[in-house]
């Protein structure tokens, strides 16, 4: 069987979550780099990573790795590849996507168009032939430049993996599913504790808790390129994948997970997308202000995503919503808060500085994700046998 370095991007700082995630499906980590893990694995690694990894981008296949400053080098590189080995006859590829970093190759379109020539140019050699109809499934390539350092990467994702498919709608200010998977894993939170998101929106943060605390896997609901290509991984592995999957899921977990809005339509949107992912009554949606956060039980959390100011609230705003949350963590003095926001003025306002303050990104917004810890709870006396 085929042995691979697969290679997954993720949000940048947020690599030791992905990497924990890899880690707990089984597979050896190759090495750790800024936005990416890349592991070794075989065609079922890549089945297994596309449909369970909650926190990665996408999956690729490293196919070469090499040094290149001129698109002489480029094109030779590429071309000493055995795409016979990933890409069939009647195979249609293309270069998805180039970038480069610090690199003397730095024109994507010509990057693109050098790869794809060299690629023809072995491929024409191996299969005897000078035009290629490529009628068959689809094999795109993304390719990245990083101080000269070339790295291809076939994809066997498509879609980015944060599509679970069952957000549709995802409201005006939404949080990637698989940014809002890695920040509530980045916490201690655990199925039998209490989680609060007061700014739902569309429900992504109570959801993608839902998905965890049931062991649904992320990729059930969607397809995959990679699906397609029973030139080198078997159509069974998928089949398999998928049914284990269904089986390891938990149907009988109870949860006291809530979600918060003062928009009844963007409430009406988060119930039916919890429900196309299969957690709506594992969640209670209702329509509320943050100012009327409140819970009877203790040592809960709160995970939540509130306005920054640059498209739903003016700046006026967002004092006030941010002192309802420093209240809120008055009242909830046994509770933990996490809060991702690109307000400066955040701690400011909530009346506490944060313990942890780590740098990410949601979407092109650099944000920091504050983390409010508070007690743990009391550990629970085990009985007399």
């Amino acid at each position: 069987m085929q042995r691979f370095d697969i290679i997954c991007p993720c949000h940048f700082g947020l690599e030791a979550v992905l990497k924990k995630e890899i880690q707990d499906l089984g597979y050896e980590i190759a090495r750790t780099e800024d936005g990416r893990i890349i592991f070794h694995g075989d065609p079922d690694a890549v089945v297994m990573a596309n449909i369970h990894l909650r926190t990665a981008e996408r999956v690729l296949i490293c196919c070469a790795e090499f040094e290149a400053r001129t698109f002489d080098e480029l094109f030779e590189g590429v071309k000493a590849v055995r795409w016979e080995d990933y890409i069939p006859r009647d195979g249609r590829f293309w270069v998805k996507k180039a970038s480069s970093v610090n690199s003397k190759l730095f024109s994507p379109r010509d990057i693109q168009a050098i790869v794809k020539k060299a690629m023809v140019d072995h491929l024409s050699g191996v299969y005897g032939v000078t035009h290629f109809e490529e009628s068959g499934n689809d094999y795109p390539l993304r390719v990245f430049i990083n101080k000269d350092h070339v790295t291809l990467g076939l994809d066997t994702t498509g879609d980015s993996l944060h599509k679970r498919g069952y957000r549709p709608d995802a409201g005006e200010a939404p949080i990637a599913e698989n940014l809002a998977a890695a920040l509530i894993l980045l916490t201690p939170w655990r199925a039998d504790r209490y989680l609060t998101d007061p700014f739902c929106g569309s429900g992504t943060f109570a959801i993608e808790a839902a998905m965890i605390a049931r062991n649904i896997a992320p990729g059930l609901d969607r397809s995959f390129t990679a699906e397609a290509w029973d030139n080198f991984i078997d159509k069974k592995l998928w089949y398999k994948a998928v049914s284990e999957a269904h089986e390891e899921i938990k149907e009988d977990i109870r949860c006291d997970i809530q979600g918060y809005d003062i928009d009844s339509k963007v409430l009406e949107a988060a119930r039916d997308n919890a429900k196309r992912a299969g957690v709506l009554d594992t969640i209670h949606f209702q329509k509320r202000a943050a100012s009327e956060l409140s819970h009877h039980g203790k040592y809960g959390f709160v995970i939540t995503n509130p306005p920054y100011g640059e498209r739903l609230e003016t700046a006026k705003t967002l004092p006030g919503i941010y002192g309802d949350l420093g209240n809120a963590m008055k009242r909830l003095d046994t509770w933990s808060f996490y809060v991702i926001t690109s307000y400066a003025d955040a701690e400011k306002y909530i009346g506490r500085k944060a313990e942890k303050n780590r740098k990410v990104y949601n979407g092109m917004i650099q944000a920091r994700y504050l983390s409010f810890p508070g007690p743990k709870p009391p550990k629970k006396v085990k009985p007399e046998l």
